[in-house]
């Protein structure tokens, strides 16, 4: 299974993003998919992730500003990013939870990463 993420890049504050993440392969079924972040010298953090049943959770710091949606046919979760922050700037990782036929399994997969910046 490959995830393939876009849509970063460098933003003032105060501005909009959106990112994609597609996923690819071996797929059965997509459980939950999400995006985390992770900023230099902080643990990564969950930003928000969507479940197959259209259940959201989001970050106290994102709710109201960001939102998740997905689009199953495509294997496709977004987050559009509204009124950006300087403390949004990190490193963002799509995630999706998958079930898999060949072997039966249930595993996280991993995208690359791809940075978002929010300075004047």
């Amino acid at each position: 299974v490959q995830l393939v993420e876009s849509g970063g890049g460098l933003v003032q504050p105060g501005g909009s993003l959106r990112l994609s993440c597609a996923a690819s392969g071996n797929i059965f079924k997509i459980d939950r998919m999400g995006w985390y972040r992770q900023a230099p010298g902080k643990q990564r953090e969950l930003v928000a992730e969507v479940a197959d049943s259209g259940s959201i959770n989001y970050a106290d710091s994102v709710k109201g500003r960001f939102a998740i949606t997905r689009d199953n046919a495509k294997n496709t979760v977004y987050l559009q990013m509204n009124s950006l922050k300087p403390e949004d700037t990190a490193d963002y990782y799509c995630i999706a939870v998958v079930w898999t036929t060949s072997p039966p399994s249930l595993q996280d997969y991993w995208g690359q990463g791809t940075r978002v910046t929010v300075s004047s």
